[in-house]
């Protein structure tokens, strides 16, 4: 028998094998459906979208809570402790008064000795509230008698210049004198204005 008969009858068997195999799975009330899939676990199932329901007056997911201002938060502390504010105009306005020279409008520096030394506004008494039994002495007399007292401190997130104000008012000086100007040395540098450096009336300006 050649090579080529046997692999014939080969091939013939195993098709009638299949056919008979075939027939015999649909006749079977057990036999497999072809074309169902039993192994579900290959496949990857697809994702399922969940929509979340939206809640009532809700702000968009995007909307950034808005944040408190610098200024915001410096008008709050003022009113909470009954203080005025004062701008930078203002208090270049009253810098440039002439009743600034005659006592009747008076700065008041809120800062330790270093930093008054270190620059302050030209006439500015010190008044560190750290140590007011060093300076009560003599600032709260001339704060007395003043028609407008501004004090003041590094500016930002200082709040020297509010106790130093409170402190004042609770010493006698009347509230509707007292002004805070929230920008402190650093805004008035800043604005190029003139800066007196060492004791109070030394005559020597800062070179900005």
């Amino acid at each position: 028998m050649s090579i080529r008969k046997v692999m014939i009858e080969t091939v013939l068997v195993m098709l009638i094998g299949v056919a008979f195999a075939l027939a015999a799975n649909a006749l079977s009330p057990r036999g497999l459906k072809l074309t169902r899939n039993y192994f579900p676990g290959a496949e990857k199932p697809a994702a399922i979208a969940v929509a979340t329901p939206a809640l009532p007056n809700a702000a968009p997911a995007s909307a950034a809570i808005p944040a408190v201002s610098p200024v915001d938060d410096t008008l709050r502390r003022l009113e909470e402790r009954g203080l005025q504010l004062v701008n930078s105009n203002a208090v270049m306005e009253l810098f440039k008064d002439l009743r600034y020279q005659q006592g009747l409008i008076v700065f008041v520096d809120a800062r330790d000795d270093e930093h008054y030394s270190g620059g302050h506004i030209p006439g500015a008494w010190q008044f560190n509230h750290y140590r007011p039994e060093a300076h009560l002495p003599t600032v709260l007399p001339t704060c007395m008698i003043a028609q407008k007292v501004v004090v003041y401190c590094t500016g930002g997130h200082c709040e020297d210049s509010e106790f130093a104000a409170v402190m004042l008012r609770e010493n006698g000086v009347p509230r509707e004198n007292l002004f805070v100007y929230a920008g402190g040395i650093t805004e008035w540098k800043a604005l190029g204005r003139p800066v007196e450096t060492g004791a109070r009336q030394s005559g020597q300006l800062l070179k900005q």
